[in-house]
Protein backbone atom coordinates (compact mmCIF):
# COMPACT_ATOMS: atom_id res chain seq x y z
CA UNK A 1 0.00 0.00 0.00
CA UNK A 2 2.63 2.56 0.69
CA UNK A 3 3.96 1.96 -2.88
CA UNK A 4 0.97 2.72 -4.41
CA UNK A 5 1.22 6.21 -2.51
CA UNK A 6 4.16 7.01 -3.31
CA UNK A 7 3.70 5.82 -6.64
CA UNK A 8 0.18 8.10 -7.42
CA UNK A 9 1.06 10.87 -4.55
CA UNK A 10 -3.00 11.80 -4.04
CA UNK A 11 -4.73 11.56 -1.06
CA UNK A 12 -8.28 10.31 -2.98
CA UNK A 13 -8.34 6.17 -2.53
CA UNK A 14 -9.94 5.79 -5.74
CA UNK A 15 -7.04 7.65 -7.65
CA UNK A 16 -4.55 5.85 -5.60
CA UNK A 17 -5.98 2.28 -6.45
CA UNK A 18 -5.15 0.70 -9.36
CA UNK A 19 -8.95 -1.16 -9.89
CA UNK A 20 -12.27 -1.99 -7.52
CA UNK A 21 -10.10 -4.71 -5.45
CA UNK A 22 -7.46 -2.45 -4.49
CA UNK A 23 -10.19 0.67 -3.88
CA UNK A 24 -12.07 -2.33 -1.39
CA UNK A 25 -8.53 -3.30 0.40
CA UNK A 26 -7.77 0.49 0.73
CA UNK A 27 -10.98 1.24 2.55
CA UNK A 28 -11.43 -2.18 4.61
CA UNK A 29 -7.49 -1.68 5.80
CA UNK A 30 -8.23 1.73 6.98
CA UNK A 31 -11.26 1.17 8.53
CA UNK A 32 -10.32 -2.05 9.86
CA UNK A 33 -10.22 -1.90 13.72
CA UNK A 34 -7.09 -4.34 14.30
CA UNK A 35 -5.05 -1.99 11.96
CA UNK A 36 -4.37 0.81 14.92
CA UNK A 37 -2.63 4.15 14.38
CA UNK A 38 -0.07 3.42 17.09
CA UNK A 39 0.72 -0.08 15.30
CA UNK A 40 1.38 1.81 12.21
CA UNK A 41 3.77 3.88 14.22
CA UNK A 42 5.32 1.55 15.29
CA UNK A 43 5.94 -0.13 11.69
CA UNK A 44 7.30 3.57 11.05
CA UNK A 45 9.71 3.88 14.43
CA UNK A 46 10.96 0.39 13.44
CA UNK A 47 12.23 1.25 9.98
CA UNK A 48 13.99 4.12 12.12
CA UNK A 49 15.57 1.92 14.60
CA UNK A 50 17.35 -0.33 12.26
CA UNK A 51 18.43 2.42 10.58
CA UNK A 52 20.65 4.77 13.13
CA UNK A 53 22.90 2.19 14.99
CA UNK A 54 26.17 4.32 15.66
CA UNK A 55 24.79 7.48 14.02
CA UNK A 56 24.64 11.50 15.41
CA UNK A 57 21.46 12.03 14.71
CA UNK A 58 19.21 15.10 15.52
CA UNK A 59 15.39 14.54 16.02
CA UNK A 60 13.10 17.19 14.58
CA UNK A 61 10.28 18.01 16.02
CA UNK A 62 7.12 20.15 14.91
CA UNK A 63 3.20 20.34 15.29
CA UNK A 64 0.47 20.78 12.68
CA UNK A 65 -3.33 20.41 12.36
CA UNK A 66 -5.10 18.60 9.66
CA UNK A 67 -8.24 21.09 9.39
CA UNK A 68 -10.98 19.40 8.16
CA UNK A 69 -14.05 21.78 8.34
CA UNK A 70 -14.79 22.07 5.15
CA UNK A 71 -15.91 18.40 5.03
CA UNK A 72 -17.95 18.60 8.39
CA UNK A 73 -21.30 18.13 6.69
CA UNK A 74 -19.74 14.46 5.37
CA UNK A 75 -17.55 13.95 8.34
CA UNK A 76 -18.52 11.49 11.06
CA UNK A 77 -18.34 13.51 13.94
CA UNK A 78 -16.93 11.34 16.96
CA UNK A 79 -14.47 11.34 19.59
CA UNK A 80 -11.67 10.72 16.71
CA UNK A 81 -12.20 14.04 15.67
CA UNK A 82 -12.13 17.26 17.41
CA UNK A 83 -12.03 21.50 17.57
CA UNK A 84 -8.64 22.48 16.49
CA UNK A 85 -6.47 25.92 16.40
CA UNK A 86 -8.80 27.88 13.14
CA UNK A 87 -11.16 29.58 15.54
CA UNK A 88 -14.38 28.66 14.81
CA UNK A 89 -13.57 27.04 11.49
CA UNK A 90 -11.56 24.58 13.32
CA UNK A 91 -12.08 20.78 12.90
CA UNK A 92 -10.32 18.17 12.46
CA UNK A 93 -7.02 16.23 14.63
CA UNK A 94 -3.47 17.16 15.33
CA UNK A 95 0.32 15.16 14.44
CA UNK A 96 3.69 15.91 15.92
CA UNK A 97 6.18 13.87 14.10
CA UNK A 98 9.66 13.33 15.33
CA UNK A 99 11.76 13.24 11.86
CA UNK A 100 15.22 11.82 12.16
CA UNK A 101 18.29 12.89 10.26
CA UNK A 102 22.09 12.25 10.30
CA UNK A 103 23.49 15.74 12.19
CA UNK A 104 26.82 15.01 10.30
CA UNK A 105 25.50 14.97 6.71
CA UNK A 106 21.50 15.84 7.18
CA UNK A 107 20.64 12.36 5.18
CA UNK A 108 16.59 11.93 6.23
CA UNK A 109 16.35 8.47 8.14
CA UNK A 110 12.54 8.36 8.88
CA UNK A 111 10.84 9.18 11.96
CA UNK A 112 11.40 8.28 15.75
CA UNK A 113 8.02 8.75 16.88
CA UNK A 114 4.38 10.18 15.41
CA UNK A 115 1.99 11.76 17.60
CA UNK A 116 -1.74 11.46 16.25
CA UNK A 117 -4.42 13.46 18.78
CA UNK A 118 -7.46 15.30 19.00
CA UNK A 119 -9.41 17.65 21.30
CA UNK A 120 -12.74 16.81 22.28
CA UNK A 121 -15.65 18.84 20.66
CA UNK A 122 -17.30 20.16 23.96
CA UNK A 123 -13.53 21.45 25.33
CA UNK A 124 -14.06 23.43 27.99
CA UNK A 125 -11.76 26.87 27.95
CA UNK A 126 -7.75 27.22 29.73
CA UNK A 127 -9.26 29.41 31.82
CA UNK A 128 -12.35 27.40 32.92
CA UNK A 129 -10.12 23.90 33.15
CA UNK A 130 -7.58 25.99 35.27
CA UNK A 131 -4.67 24.96 32.72
CA UNK A 132 -2.33 27.01 34.79
CA UNK A 133 -2.79 24.82 37.88
CA UNK A 134 -2.35 21.09 36.00
CA UNK A 135 0.26 18.85 36.16
CA UNK A 136 2.43 19.42 32.76
CA UNK A 137 1.46 15.79 32.16
CA UNK A 138 -2.48 16.61 32.00
CA UNK A 139 -1.49 19.75 29.58
CA UNK A 140 -1.46 19.36 25.56
CA UNK A 141 2.01 20.66 26.15
CA UNK A 142 3.43 17.38 27.47
CA UNK A 143 3.80 16.21 23.55
CA UNK A 144 7.24 17.69 23.13
CA UNK A 145 7.76 16.10 26.57
CA UNK A 146 6.19 12.21 25.26
CA UNK A 147 8.02 12.41 22.10
CA UNK A 148 11.06 13.46 23.58
CA UNK A 149 10.98 10.03 25.54
CA UNK A 150 9.62 8.02 22.99
CA UNK A 151 12.68 9.07 20.85
CA UNK A 152 15.15 8.44 23.22
CA UNK A 153 13.54 4.56 23.08
CA UNK A 154 13.36 4.27 19.07
CA UNK A 155 17.11 5.86 18.84
CA UNK A 156 18.38 3.58 21.27
CA UNK A 157 20.82 2.13 18.96
CA UNK A 158 22.59 6.02 18.01
CA UNK A 159 25.61 6.89 19.56
CA UNK A 160 24.26 10.50 20.20
CA UNK A 161 20.89 11.95 19.84
CA UNK A 162 19.91 15.81 20.04
CA UNK A 163 15.70 16.77 19.60
CA UNK A 164 15.55 20.02 18.21
CA UNK A 165 12.17 22.01 19.21
CA UNK A 166 10.91 25.02 18.32
CA UNK A 167 9.80 28.04 21.13
CA UNK A 168 6.26 25.22 22.15
CA UNK A 169 8.94 22.87 23.15
CA UNK A 170 10.86 25.60 25.65
CA UNK A 171 9.42 24.28 29.29
CA UNK A 172 11.63 23.90 31.90
CA UNK A 173 10.24 20.79 32.80
CA UNK A 174 11.73 18.88 29.74
CA UNK A 175 15.26 20.38 31.00
CA UNK A 176 15.04 18.79 33.73
CA UNK A 177 13.63 15.22 32.44
CA UNK A 178 14.71 14.37 29.15
CA UNK A 179 18.42 14.98 28.95
CA UNK A 180 21.14 12.19 29.90
CA UNK A 181 24.54 10.80 28.89
CA UNK A 182 23.82 10.45 25.07
CA UNK A 183 20.39 12.44 25.01
CA UNK A 184 20.81 16.53 24.30
CA UNK A 185 18.02 19.10 24.06
CA UNK A 186 18.50 21.86 21.08
CA UNK A 187 15.19 24.05 21.76
CA UNK A 188 14.62 27.93 21.06
CA UNK A 189 13.73 30.06 24.07
CA UNK A 190 10.13 30.97 24.31
CA UNK A 191 10.29 33.87 26.08
CA UNK A 192 12.99 36.27 27.80
CA UNK A 193 13.79 33.57 30.88
CA UNK A 194 14.48 34.47 34.36
CA UNK A 195 18.01 32.74 34.91
CA UNK A 196 19.41 31.49 38.62
CA UNK A 197 21.46 34.63 39.59
CA UNK A 198 18.45 36.83 39.00
CA UNK A 199 18.86 38.71 35.37
CA UNK A 200 17.33 38.09 32.42
CA UNK A 201 18.12 36.06 29.25
CA UNK A 202 18.51 39.03 27.26
CA UNK A 203 20.70 41.16 29.89
CA UNK A 204 23.32 37.95 30.22
CA UNK A 205 23.63 37.03 26.14
CA UNK A 206 24.06 41.34 25.80
CA UNK A 207 26.57 41.37 28.23
CA UNK A 208 29.03 38.82 25.85
CA UNK A 209 31.28 40.05 23.20
CA UNK A 210 30.03 39.19 19.59
CA UNK A 211 31.94 36.43 18.88
CA UNK A 212 30.96 36.24 15.20
CA UNK A 213 28.49 35.79 12.24
CA UNK A 214 26.62 33.48 10.82
CA UNK A 215 24.35 34.01 7.39
CA UNK A 216 21.54 32.40 6.55
CA UNK A 217 19.26 32.12 2.89
CA UNK A 218 15.51 33.57 4.05
CA UNK A 219 12.96 32.05 1.67
CA UNK A 220 10.23 34.29 0.15
CA UNK A 221 6.67 34.08 1.90
CA UNK A 222 3.71 36.20 0.78
CA UNK A 223 1.46 35.23 3.53
CA UNK A 224 3.90 36.55 5.45
CA UNK A 225 5.03 39.74 3.49
CA UNK A 226 8.67 37.74 3.78
CA UNK A 227 10.73 39.05 0.52
CA UNK A 228 14.16 36.29 -0.62
CA UNK A 229 17.19 37.49 1.39
CA UNK A 230 20.56 36.66 2.49
CA UNK A 231 20.56 37.30 6.75
CA UNK A 232 23.69 37.97 8.58
CA UNK A 233 23.40 37.54 12.08
CA UNK A 234 25.84 38.62 15.35
CA UNK A 235 26.48 35.21 17.11
CA UNK A 236 27.03 35.65 20.96
CA UNK A 237 26.84 32.52 23.51
CA UNK A 238 27.37 31.19 27.17
CA UNK A 239 26.76 29.38 29.71
CA UNK A 240 23.92 30.01 31.98
CA UNK A 241 21.68 28.13 34.62
CA UNK A 242 17.81 28.36 34.48
CA UNK A 243 15.95 28.94 37.34
CA UNK A 244 12.89 26.72 38.25
CA UNK A 245 9.89 28.38 37.24
CA UNK A 246 6.88 28.40 39.65
CA UNK A 247 4.72 26.55 36.74
CA UNK A 248 7.27 23.81 36.90
CA UNK A 249 7.11 20.38 39.08
CA UNK A 250 7.67 21.43 42.83
CA UNK A 251 9.77 17.81 42.23
CA UNK A 252 12.39 19.28 40.21
CA UNK A 253 15.35 20.71 40.89
CA UNK A 254 15.56 24.32 41.33
CA UNK A 255 18.28 25.01 39.02
CA UNK A 256 19.63 23.91 35.81
CA UNK A 257 22.91 24.24 33.77
CA UNK A 258 22.65 25.14 30.43
CA UNK A 259 24.07 26.41 27.20
CA UNK A 260 22.69 29.85 25.36
CA UNK A 261 23.39 30.83 21.43
CA UNK A 262 21.90 33.69 20.35
CA UNK A 263 22.04 34.74 16.82
CA UNK A 264 20.86 38.59 15.99
CA UNK A 265 19.86 39.74 12.92
CA UNK A 266 22.31 43.04 11.74
CA UNK A 267 21.47 45.82 9.50
CA UNK A 268 18.15 44.65 8.55
CA UNK A 269 16.32 46.03 6.07
CA UNK A 270 12.92 43.63 7.02
CA UNK A 271 10.46 44.22 9.76
CA UNK A 272 10.70 40.24 10.82
CA UNK A 273 14.43 40.93 12.03
CA UNK A 274 15.80 37.10 13.27
CA UNK A 275 16.87 36.71 16.59
CA UNK A 276 17.07 33.40 18.21
CA UNK A 277 18.06 32.15 21.71
CA UNK A 278 19.15 28.71 21.40
CA UNK A 279 18.99 26.68 24.93
CA UNK A 280 20.85 23.66 24.78
CA UNK A 281 22.19 20.98 27.01
CA UNK A 282 25.34 20.26 24.46
CA UNK A 283 28.54 22.03 25.82
CA UNK A 284 29.23 25.90 23.42
CA UNK A 285 32.30 26.85 24.21
CA UNK A 286 34.32 28.01 20.99
CA UNK A 287 32.57 30.04 17.77
CA UNK A 288 32.62 26.75 16.38
CA UNK A 289 30.61 25.03 18.15
CA UNK A 290 27.73 27.75 18.54
CA UNK A 291 27.45 28.01 14.52
CA UNK A 292 26.71 23.87 14.65
CA UNK A 293 23.85 24.73 17.14
CA UNK A 294 22.62 27.22 14.48
CA UNK A 295 23.22 25.15 11.70
CA UNK A 296 21.62 22.51 12.77
CA UNK A 297 18.54 23.80 14.52
CA UNK A 298 18.26 25.84 10.89
CA UNK A 299 17.34 22.27 9.70
CA UNK A 300 14.12 22.69 11.18
CA UNK A 301 12.64 23.39 7.92
CA UNK A 302 12.65 20.21 6.83
CA UNK A 303 9.70 19.40 9.11
CA UNK A 304 8.04 21.97 7.73
CA UNK A 305 8.36 20.67 4.49
CA UNK A 306 7.32 17.44 5.46
CA UNK A 307 3.95 19.46 6.50
CA UNK A 308 3.26 21.14 3.10
CA UNK A 309 3.64 18.03 0.78
CA UNK A 310 1.29 15.81 3.36
CA UNK A 311 -0.88 19.54 3.03
CA UNK A 312 -1.84 21.98 0.27
CA UNK A 313 1.25 21.78 -1.83
CA UNK A 314 0.86 17.58 -1.72
CA UNK A 315 -0.92 14.94 -0.78
CA UNK A 316 -3.75 17.67 0.00
CA UNK A 317 -4.37 15.22 3.16
CA UNK A 318 -7.48 17.88 4.22
CA UNK A 319 -9.33 17.01 0.98
CA UNK A 320 -9.56 13.70 1.72
CA UNK A 321 -12.75 11.76 1.01
CA UNK A 322 -13.12 9.26 3.47
CA UNK A 323 -16.00 9.94 6.43
CA UNK A 324 -13.92 8.86 9.24
CA UNK A 325 -11.29 10.59 10.76
CA UNK A 326 -9.64 7.36 12.14
CA UNK A 327 -9.33 6.63 8.81
CA UNK A 328 -7.89 10.01 7.72
CA UNK A 329 -5.30 9.59 10.91
CA UNK A 330 -4.13 6.09 9.24
CA UNK A 331 -3.73 7.76 5.54
CA UNK A 332 -1.90 10.36 6.86
CA UNK A 333 0.83 8.27 8.65
CA UNK A 334 1.07 6.30 5.96
CA UNK A 335 1.53 9.57 3.50
CA UNK A 336 4.61 10.56 6.17
CA UNK A 337 6.15 7.52 5.61
CA UNK A 338 6.35 7.77 2.23
CA UNK A 339 7.43 11.24 2.25
CA UNK A 340 10.65 9.95 3.25
CA UNK A 341 11.71 8.65 0.63
CA UNK A 342 10.86 11.93 -1.49
CA UNK A 343 13.13 13.54 0.86
CA UNK A 344 15.76 10.59 0.30
CA UNK A 345 15.35 10.97 -3.17
CA UNK A 346 16.31 14.92 -2.89
CA UNK A 347 19.09 14.34 -0.52
CA UNK A 348 20.76 11.70 -3.24
CA UNK A 349 21.01 14.07 -5.60
CA UNK A 350 23.28 16.51 -3.02
CA UNK A 351 25.48 14.16 -2.13
CA UNK A 352 29.35 14.56 -3.44
CA UNK A 353 30.27 12.43 -6.76
CA UNK A 354 31.73 9.12 -6.63
CA UNK A 355 28.81 8.33 -3.92
CA UNK A 356 25.75 6.40 -4.93
CA UNK A 357 22.85 5.20 -3.54
CA UNK A 358 20.67 2.46 -5.90
CA UNK A 359 17.69 3.40 -7.17
CA UNK A 360 15.70 0.10 -6.30
CA UNK A 361 15.21 1.97 -3.33
CA UNK A 362 12.36 3.62 -4.47
CA UNK A 363 11.38 2.08 -8.03
CA UNK A 364 10.80 -1.50 -9.33
CA UNK A 365 12.89 -2.91 -12.13
CA UNK A 366 10.17 -2.23 -14.79
CA UNK A 367 9.96 1.56 -13.35
CA UNK A 368 13.54 1.90 -13.75
CA UNK A 369 13.07 1.08 -17.24
CA UNK A 370 10.70 3.25 -17.54
CA UNK A 371 13.01 6.02 -16.42
CA UNK A 372 15.62 5.37 -18.56
CA UNK A 373 12.86 5.56 -22.04
CA UNK A 374 12.05 9.10 -20.24
CA UNK A 375 15.78 10.01 -19.83
CA UNK A 376 16.26 9.26 -23.00
CA UNK A 377 13.65 12.44 -24.50
CA UNK A 378 14.75 14.90 -21.01
CA UNK A 379 18.13 15.15 -22.55
CA UNK A 380 19.23 17.74 -24.72
CA UNK A 381 21.97 17.70 -27.47
CA UNK A 382 24.41 19.38 -25.39
CA UNK A 383 26.30 17.47 -22.39
CA UNK A 384 25.09 20.07 -19.68
CA UNK A 385 21.39 18.38 -20.73
CA UNK A 386 22.33 15.40 -20.37
CA UNK A 387 21.46 13.04 -17.51
CA UNK A 388 25.37 13.14 -15.36
CA UNK A 389 24.49 9.99 -13.09
CA UNK A 390 24.88 6.21 -13.89
CA UNK A 391 22.17 3.95 -14.54
CA UNK A 392 20.56 2.22 -11.87
CA UNK A 393 21.11 5.27 -9.71
CA UNK A 394 19.00 7.22 -7.25
CA UNK A 395 20.59 10.04 -8.30
CA UNK A 396 20.21 9.53 -11.93
CA UNK A 397 16.14 8.49 -11.49
CA UNK A 398 15.98 12.09 -9.18
CA UNK A 399 16.95 13.56 -12.12
CA UNK A 400 14.78 12.53 -14.18
CA UNK A 401 11.78 12.97 -12.05
CA UNK A 402 13.00 16.64 -11.20
CA UNK A 403 12.62 17.21 -15.05
CA UNK A 404 9.38 15.82 -15.27
CA UNK A 405 8.46 18.38 -12.25
CA UNK A 406 9.53 21.45 -13.98
CA UNK A 407 13.15 21.34 -13.17
CA UNK A 408 15.58 22.90 -15.86
CA UNK A 409 18.42 20.35 -15.48
CA UNK A 410 21.05 22.76 -15.89
CA UNK A 411 23.78 22.31 -12.93
CA UNK A 412 23.78 26.25 -12.44
CA UNK A 413 20.26 26.21 -11.08
CA UNK A 414 19.98 25.37 -7.28
CA UNK A 415 18.74 21.42 -6.83
CA UNK A 416 15.20 20.66 -7.46
CA UNK A 417 12.96 20.96 -4.15
CA UNK A 418 10.32 18.87 -2.78
CA UNK A 419 7.45 20.19 -4.49
CA UNK A 420 9.08 19.78 -7.84
CA UNK A 421 10.33 16.04 -7.52
CA UNK A 422 6.57 15.38 -5.67
CA UNK A 423 5.26 17.28 -9.50
CA UNK A 424 7.39 14.96 -11.28
CA UNK A 425 6.73 11.51 -9.69
CA UNK A 426 2.70 12.37 -10.38
CA UNK A 427 3.68 13.25 -13.95
CA UNK A 428 6.02 10.01 -14.25
CA UNK A 429 3.36 7.88 -12.82
CA UNK A 430 1.03 8.63 -15.03
CA UNK A 431 3.39 8.36 -17.91
CA UNK A 432 4.52 4.59 -16.35
CA UNK A 433 0.79 3.03 -16.73
CA UNK A 434 0.29 4.39 -19.59
CA UNK A 435 3.80 2.69 -20.81
CA UNK A 436 3.04 -0.41 -18.80
CA UNK A 437 -0.08 -0.73 -20.60
CA UNK A 438 1.28 -0.75 -24.22
CA UNK A 439 3.74 -2.90 -23.39
CA UNK A 440 1.09 -5.13 -22.18
CA UNK A 441 -1.31 -4.80 -25.39
CA UNK A 442 2.03 -5.69 -27.59
CA UNK A 443 4.15 -8.02 -26.06
CA UNK A 444 4.02 -11.01 -27.96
Amino acid sequence: MTRELFSKSVHSIRQISSDYASQRGWYRFLGNKKTTEQSIIKEITKQCYLSVKGRVVLSIQDTSEINLYNHKNRIQIDDSIGTTTSSDFGLGFFVHPSFVVDAQCGFPIGFSDIKVWNRSNGKTTKYEREYKKLPIEQKESYKWIESSIKSKESLAEASTVIIVQDREGDIYDQFAIVPDAKTHLLIRSKSDRMLAEGIKLSDKLAACEVAGTYSINIPGDKRKKQTKRTAILSVRFCPIKLKRPGSASKNLKGEIELYSVEAKEINAESDQVINWKILTTLPVTTIEEALCILEWYSWRWIIEEIFRILKEEGYNIEASELESAKSIKKLSLLMLATITKLLQMRYCYSIPEGETLESIMCFTEEQQECLEHQCVTLEGKTEKLKNPYPINSLARATWVIARLGGWKGYKSERSPGITTLWMGLRRFYDIYEGWALSKDVYSP
